[in-house]
């Protein structure tokens, strides 16, 4: 069956496949486990309404980075399933109109990839530059200052071939040779395999390293101050200017010729891992990645995550993207969450602020893109240290980088495993279960779940959302953010209050309201365009006088 047209697709989710479901009761989720939960995303009358699925890795892996360092790129893991539970998942994934996307890792692999084993093997073997190896320094020391953003250097000695292999994450995650025609070509045969396989989409992770200074220079300390990375690593890492050791002159054609890839097949795109540079002009780095193949590629924007829950931080990160972008050719791709980061809830302070900025990133144009369990309102939730399982707490030295709050199991119902699995879970479940669970929110009509379904049939439904265009109204007001979206004569007003007490907003014409962060107590208009919204109060409403199309 084909694939929904990406133009229509409302929103993308990521399920992170350790933590959806479990159908083999050994604690970890699994492929059965999402075909088993497909009605809950889309296609029945409770369906949250989700249109495409972004899975992070399912390849074969040792796990010490949970499946970001993969031991062979066209394959399942067994953990999860098969290859065929894999086609069945496509298969009925089209079958409720669900697109598919896979991550895909091309800056490196892991050490017990036959590519990297047979690297390392020798320095005269066919593979030997498939990967990144130098000499040590005259006093045996690493070839160069350049850091793994999982602590320490990104020099790994190997006693076999005398050399030092460069690894930007953990010493099992060896960085790729991207300079080696060889090695991009492998990167293109594997995204043909999985888009032969129907996958509708590619998640490209960590893209910004795969071109290096082919001289390998020092990179600089930072002597600004600033010591801060837009990529949430933190510590010794952010006292450097990573000049040489990422985002190189050959990263975006290196992009283009994966990207290439894609254009020979119908309705499929690749989207990029990427976090802007604080040391680059931000406008030059969206529109580098945009300007690759934006036919069929984009980048993430992240900037929302670290955005301060104040009104005019919002409006400026989003009207300053918004300004960089041609509307008929970008597509934005925003998202607020991912499984790297503390989830919306806890990061933003509260529900009433999650439920904020969920109908605000749901009121943007392009590809929203939502965290299993934002849905549900989840935050994190409190690991002790005995049942952390994030490799890169401890390779860093601070059990407080832990990744794992964010990760926990998937909270279906009330009791001991969240309907997650029979047995216990590879991370355990919060005390946030009891409130923050399917079975409960389902039909509860002002739950957080009814507030995503309610958006996200709003987005589906109507075009504007999805692609009108985007631009500010009204005075700039200290505790408030209000934008407009256009489609022809179609016009949409989004009103938010970031403020902690009411604030009234003047409408340029009176509207009705579509949907606010609580649906069933909706704000009142009145007849000169007035609105009076609550606390932490936002509303997606209809301009009166351009009303929208029904379809």
């Amino acid at each position: 069956m084909p694939s929904r047209s990406w133009r229509e697709v409302n929103a993308i989710y990521q399920i992170y496949p350790r933590s959806f479901q479990d159908t083999n009761s050994d604690g970890i989720g699994d492929i059965r486990g999402v075909i088993d939960r497909l009605d809950y995303i889309h296609g029945q009358k409770d369906s949250l309404g989700i249109d495409a699925l972004w899975f992070s890795p399912i390849f074969p892996s040792p796990m010490a980075d949970m499946g970001y360092d993969v031991s062979n790129y066209c394959g399942i893991d067994p953990l999860y399933g098969t290859l065929e539970d894999f086609k069945e998942l496509v298969e009925k994934a089209h079958e409720r109109n669900i697109n598919i996307m896979v991550d895909f890792v091309p800056n490196h692999s892991s050490d017990q990839h036959p590519w990297f084993v047979e690297s390392r093997s020798s320095r005269t073997n066919d593979l030997r530059d498939y990967y990144v190896w130098r000499d040590p320094k005259p006093d045996g020391g690493p070839p160069n200052n350049w850091l793994s953003i999982f602590g320490g250097s990104a020099w790994e000695y190997d006693e076999g071939r005398g050399q030092y292999y460069l690894h930007t994450f953990l010493k099992e995650q060896p960085d790729l040779n991207w300079d080696n025609p060889m090695v991009r070509d492998e990167m293109k045969r594997v995204v043909r395999f999985w888009l032969d396989l129907g996958v509708d989409g590619i998640r490209a992770d960590a893209v910004r390293w795969i071109s290096k200074d082919p001289l390998f220079r020092d990179d600089p300390k930072d002597k600004s101050g600033r010591h801060h990375s837009a990529d949430g690593t933190g510590g010794e890492y952010d006292r450097y200017i990573h000049k040489y050791s990422r985002f190189w002159k050959n990263l975006f054609p290196y992009l283009r010729e994966l990207t290439d890839v894609l254009k020979e097949y119908d309705n499929r795109i690749m989207v990029f891992e990427d976090y802007p540079d604080a040391n680059y002009n931000t406008k030059d780095q969206y529109l580098g990645f945009y300007g690759i193949n934006p036919e069929v590629s984009m980048p993430f924007n992240f900037e929302g995550i670290w955005t301060d829950f104040y009104a005019d931080a919002f409006r400026q990160f989003i009207t300053e993207f918004q300004g960089m972008l041609n509307p008929n050719v970008h597509r934005p791709v925003y998202c607020f969450g991912n499984h790297d980061q503390s989830r919306l809830l806890s990061r933003m302070g509260g529900d009433e602020q999650a439920r904020l900025v969920a109908l605000m990133q749901m009121a943007l144009p392009g590809l929203p893109t939502l965290y299993y369990g934002d849905e549900l309102g989840m935050p994190d939730t409190p690991i002790q240290a005995a049942d952390v399982r994030d490799l890169r707490a401890f390779t860093s030295g601070d059990m407080s980088s832990s990744r794992d709050p964010s990760r926990t199991p998937m909270q279906w119902e009330r009791g001991q495993y969240a309907g997650f699995s029979d047995v216990k879970p590879w991370l355990p479940t919060g005390e946030s279960v009891s409130r923050h669970n399917v079975a409960t929110q389902l039909h509860e009509p002002d739950s957080f779940l009814s507030l995503y379904r309610r958006l996200l049939r709003m987005r589906s439904r109507y075009d504007i959302l999805r692609n009108g265009t985007y631009e500010e109204f009204g005075e700039l007001e200290a505790d408030v953010f209000t934008f407009a979206r256009w489609l022809g004569d179609q016009h949409v007003y989004v009103v938010l209050n970031f403020g902690y007490s009411a604030n009234t907003i003047t409408l340029p014409h009176k509207g009705r309201v579509l949907c606010c962060t609580h649906p069933i107590d909706y704000p009142d208009i009145s007849q000169d365009g007035e609105i009076t919204l609550r606390p932490y109060e936002g509303a997606i409403i209809e301009c009166s006088e351009h009303p929208l199309e029904q379809p």
